[in-house]
């Protein structure tokens, strides 16, 4: 069981049912049980630095360097290569075929002919194949706007523009991070039993700060001169995410069980406090007012994201407001508060519960080591028809619908080809619904229901209609797992990627959510974050803002 501390108390963890539609999903922040703090807390507590044992480039910022960082016992090492590339190949699309700069995180520290293969082949990212000391692989292009800026006024003796910094967050933007086998890298299995990598994506996030500073070294070199601190503080690593990430919470059910689990756990043995220091009180009061500038530091193009963001900063301070001196002095005020924002945008309430976790890490940061799991669906053949019946009917309401109608059924999901990458077509316009992913878990359940047999067991019906198979096993493993299941029609015309990217996204630690439609978006990821020779700060950047 994830929650074995009984010295804990807590309230009643949020019902699946408000916590698993896709809309509550999409309005996910970072919190401090996100993946990149975690990460960052480990390297702190090992007191771990940072080495740039290889640095070739030249003048102009071409070449390639290595940098090795101590985790659990083990050395990892990033080897970073920057290639020159034509303004005219430059691109964030899935069919880019070149990059301002690809990386492999290596197990061990590389020989030079280790670093050689690396550096022929990391460029070209899926033309090559890789060994299994390669754990990651990733590309990233240049904001080159700001990229430039930085590097003429270094050269010119000033740093940049703070507003500049600000707007954009970031010098180079990560287009991929492939882990778990992809290409000839190693499968996750082959460390996942190693202290500090063995949690969820934690060799991905690894890469991604070390890259962060690897940009930072860049810019530098090129400029010829030294970035402030803060200035490089507020710079992360920016992502483009499309659809390619959307399937996964849907194709690993127990993970995300145990990830919604970890912070809903989180948020009710918070809201159970009984009383609040006044150490407590004012970090909340900090924090609260953190969240205000960081909202207030948030603009994007998008006039639906926008307007969730206008908002929120019209109900944030109402928010504040409520936090007044009788609240939080009385009793379980947290919980108190929680409830009297259920008034307030999800967007706003979601904000909120973020908050709300962020001073309490004694409290709560155990519940990172449950956040993997080996956890997975199972099914149970003996299982009466009855008993399976009775789990639709307890769990599956939402799903009821005529999948017949145009609205139901309005999207498909496939697999493209080209790239082997997770596609959504318009259903009765776009060619290759007979090749659809099955993730119509909605429809596939409804169907399943409607050939249940009562007085039948799950063998005898999986015997008349295998088909059924996947939808039976994800009907009985909600039962022990509920918050496993995305509650929303998955092929229907209301349903947005973009909020399952967000949920997945905000796990990692992203933050400035930068939605270019409904199907990708733009974050920011290690933005706040302690530098290489600052990770005795590891564990105050949570929405952090420029101090410019």
């Amino acid at each position: 069981m994830l929650d074995e501390r009984k010295d804990v108390p807590k309230v009643a963890l949020r019902a699946p049912e408000v916590v698993m539609r896709l809309r509550r999903m999409g309005a996910s922040f970072p919190t401090r049980l996100s993946f990149l703090r975690t990460l960052l807390r480990r390297l702190s507590a090992e007191e771990a630095r940072v080495t740039r044992p290889v640095w070739d480039m030249d003048a102009e910022g071409f070449g390639h360097a290595v940098y090795s960082v101590d985790l659990g016992g083990y050395t990892y090492s990033l080897v970073a290569v920057s290639s020159d590339l034509p303004p005219e190949m430059r691109t964030d699309r899935v069919i880019a075929t070149a990059w301002d700069t690809a990386y492999v995180l290596y197990d061990g520290v590389p020989t030079d002919v280790e670093i050689a293969r690396i550096v022929e082949a990391a460029p070209k990212q899926e033309a090559s194949r890789y060994t299994k000391r390669d754990l990651v692989l990733s590309r990233a292009n240049k904001s080159v706007r700001l990229f430039a800026h930085v590097v003429e006024a270094l050269r010119a003796g000033r740093q940049p523009n703070a507003d500049l910094v600000r707007q954009t967050g970031y010098l180079m933007r990560t287009t991929a991070v492939y882990g778990n086998g992809k290409f000839g890298i190693a499968d996750r299995a082959e460390f996942a039993h190693r202290p500090g990598v063995g949690g969820p994506f934690m060799a991905e996030m690894l890469t991604v700060w070390l890259i962060r500073g690897f940009t930072h070294d860049l810019v530098e070199h090129v400029g010829g001169a030294s970035l402030d601190a803060r200035f490089k503080r507020h710079l992360g690593i920016g992502n483009s995410t499309g659809l390619g990430m959307a399937p996964f919470l849907v194709s690993h059910p127990m993970l995300l069980n145990a990830w919604i689990t970890a912070r809903e756990t989180a948020l009710a043995r918070v809201r159970a406090v009984d009383a609040l220091s006044a150490e407590q009180i004012e970090t909340i009061y900090r924090l609260t007012m953190r969240a205000a500038q960081h909202l207030a530091e948030w603009d994007v193009p998008d006039d639906i994201g926008q307007a969730r963001i206008d908002r929120m900063r019209q109900e944030w301070p109402q928010i504040a407001a409520l936090m007044t001196p009788d609240l939080m002095t009385g009793l379980r005020p947290l919980d108190r508060l929680f409830q009297i924002a259920g008034d307030y945008s999800i967007d706003t309430q979601e904000l909120l519960a973020a908050l709300l976790i962020e001073p309490f890490g004694a409290l709560v940061d155990d519940l990172t080591d449950a956040m993997a799991t080996e956890r997975r669906p199972r099914l149970d053949p003996a299982m009466t028809g009855a008993a399976l019946r009775a789990l639709v009917d307890r769990d599956w309401g939402w799903a009821v619908c005529d999948y017949d109608a145009t609205e139901a059924c309005h999207q498909f999901w496939y697999v493209s080809e080209a790239k082997a990458e997770p596609r959504l077509g318009v259903r009765h316009q776009d060619p290759g619904a007979e090749l659809e992913s099955p993730l119509d878990i909605a429809r596939q359940v409804c169907r399943m229901a409607a050939d249940i047999d009562p007085k039948e067991t799950v063998a005898a019906l999986l015997a008349r209609c295998p088909e059924h198979r996947a939808a039976v096993r994800r009907v009985q493993s909600l039962d022990a797992a509920p918050y496993a299941e995305i509650r929303d029609n998955l092929i229907g015309r209301d349903c947005l990627p973009i909020d399952m990217l967000r949920c997945k996204l905000g796990f990692f630690g992203a933050a400035k959510f930068d939605p270019k439609s409904d199907r990708w978006t733009r974050i920011t990821l290690c933005q706040g974050a302690p530098l290489a020779d600052e990770l005795d700060a590891a564990d105050d950047w949570w929405l952090p803002t420029f101090a410019g």
